[in-house]
């Protein structure tokens, strides 16, 4: 006979089993949810907090590139002007031959007086036999850049001096000094480069010196010609000047390129000139280089605004023969 009671208890004792893993699976579950929703807030809290570094660290890399971008090439920011030779103020004396960038003598242009403390590049040419006769100057700096020929100089301070290609003369006038220049040859002309430079100190006490840069050392390089005297621990072969004036010089075979950096922070001014070969430019081919997108024949120059350092101007010579330039990296200051 069964027992009921037996039954009943164990009937019981199954839905006291069967209720008790439904509570543990409703508590089990309601854990794992809450579990889940604490592990979301979190994970949105963890984002929150690192969004801002990471806007940080996105700037921070923008930022990079941006320098390195600017360091590896020329500047786009950069405006280039370009100064045509033909337009330069030009004069025949017929003992003299010259074409002036800037202002100079008769030739007078407000539009190109100065460019940072740069005030005059005359490329000129003397007859054989001739020149200019002892005269005076003060307060300016004063350096001859030899392309051919001799020239002779003569000054106050007893210098005299034959200068050939490749030798730089530079004077300080400073206080006072007279001096002449004179192709004493009777067959050939000389052909030089006369610039002048306003010194950020006035009073100085007269200087002379002269040094030689050979086409070796230019040859698919720029060297450093002249340089202020604040940096001119840097350029121990180079005439120092009291001017914020760095002047470079390269002789650029086709098809090469170099690269200048900048010589100091802040904005720049950077003037370049590509030397004559004959008394005009050549119709077709000749020297001509590429700055930007900008080319220069012989005799041509440019106006560079906008350059800053870390960036870099870069120079391709992209005629048929050597380019012979001059690269002046100024303060914007103006003479």
């Amino acid at each position: 006979m069964p027992d009921h009671n037996s039954n009943s208890s164990t009937l019981s004792n199954q839905q006291s089993t069967t209720n008790t893993a439904t509570t543990t699976t409703t508590a089990s579950s309601f854990l794992n949810t809450k579990t889940l929703a604490t592990l979301v807030a979190l994970l949105a809290f963890t984002l929150a907090l690192l969004a801002p570094f990471r806007s940080s660290l996105s700037k921070a890399l923008a930022s990079s590139n941006t320098v390195r971008n600017m360091s590896s090439t020329t500047s786009p920011a950069l405006k280039i002007t370009k100064r045509p030779w033909a337009a330069r103020g030009h004069a025949d004396h017929d003992w003299l031959y010259t074409f002036h960038t800037f202002s100079f003598a008769s030739y007078y242009d407000p539009r190109h007086e100065s460019f940072g403390p740069l005030r005059v590049i005359n490329e000129d040419r003397v007859k054989a036999g001739t020149g200019f006769g002892t005269h005076s100057h003060s307060e300016f700096l004063i350096f001859s850049y030899i392309v051919n020929g001799v020239l002779e100089h003569k000054d106050s301070m007893g210098n005299l001096e034959n200068l050939k290609r490749g030798e730089v003369q530079f004077t300080s006038a400073g206080t006072g000094i007279r001096h002449s220049e004179y192709n004493r040859n009777r067959d050939s002309e000389v052909h030089f480069l006369q610039i002048w430079a306003k010194p950020n100190k006035r009073g100085l006490k007269p200087h002379y010196e002269t040094k030689k840069f050979t086409d070796e050392q230019k040859q698919d390089k720029l060297v450093r010609i002249m340089e202020y005297t604040d940096r001119l621990a840097d350029s121990k072969d180079s005439i120092g000047l009291q001017a914020d004036l760095s002047m470079d010089a390269s002789i650029l075979s086709p098809g090469k390129t170099v690269t200048h950096d900048l010589v100091a922070d802040g904005e720049r001014k950077v003037y370049v000139h590509v030397v004559m070969n004959g008394r005009t430019q050549p119709k077709d081919g000749g020297a001509k280089i590429k700055v930007g997108d900008t080319v220069l024949g012989e005799g041509d120059g440019a106006y560079i605004a906008g350059a800053q350092r870390p960036g870099k101007i870069e120079i391709e010579s992209v005629g048929d023969k050597p380019a012979e330039f001059l690269l002046f990296d100024l303060g914007n200051d103006d003479a």
